[in-house]
């Protein structure tokens, strides 16, 4: 069901009264929660509408309800909502691809100089070469932390690109430096496995 719009409502929560927020959560959340339910069942409702709730309160002093003009209230809140969903989808196809990095990594050695070889030998000796890494004072200290943002934290090559000041191009140069590194180091520690 799908909410009256009202005036006094959204001043009163753009002037941060606590009553009229308590008022607008009952009132929108079953729809936004049916909306991510139909369309983004996936993804974690609740976080999501905590989410869209948050930013809607950066930004409802600037909101002007004019639906002749600017459209619907609904169709403004839904759009945050729908944007904070496909954030959150994004966040999660990041992970499972940096998680697939690391685990590729992993296995690209095949065996790790155990007999059993077994998976915590891998992680533990990916964990080794990763902190060889980080704590290689040879490498430069801005190619480190691009590469963790990339493969440990899942950010977007693009995204790390615009956070450190560098392009696209540049990212993916490092990156490849970096794992070609951490296979070097990965060899050497199979090599010493065997010993």
């Amino acid at each position: 069901m799908i909410p009256e719009t009202s005036t006094t409502l959204l001043k009163g929560i753009a002037n941060g009264e606590n009553a009229r927020w308590t008022e607008f959560v009952a009132r929108y959340r079953p729809m936004m929660q049916a909306y991510m339910k139909s369309h983004f069942p996936a993804v974690d409702a609740d976080d999501t509408v905590q989410e869209t709730l948050i930013a809607l309160s950066n930004v409802i002093h600037g909101y002007r309800y004019a639906p002749d003009e600017t459209g619907r209230f609904r169709n403004y809140l839904t759009g945050i909502l729908r944007r904070k969903a496909l954030k959150q989808c994004e966040k999660a196809t990041k992970e499972r691809t940096a998680k697939a990095e690391l685990k590729e990594l992993a296995e690209a050695g095949e065996a790790f100089g155990t007999p059993d070889d077994s998976d915590s030998w891998k992680d533990a000796v990916l964990e080794i070469a990763m902190r060889q890494i980080l704590d290689d004072d040879k490498i430069p200290e801005k190619s480190k932390q691009i590469f963790q943002r990339l493969t440990v934290d899942g950010v977007s090559p693009d995204e790390v690109a615009a956070e450190y000041g560098t392009n696209r191009n540049n990212v993916d140069k490092t990156k490849s430096r970096m794992l070609a590194r951490l296979r070097e180091i990965v060899r050497t520690l199979e090599e010493a496995g065997d010993a």
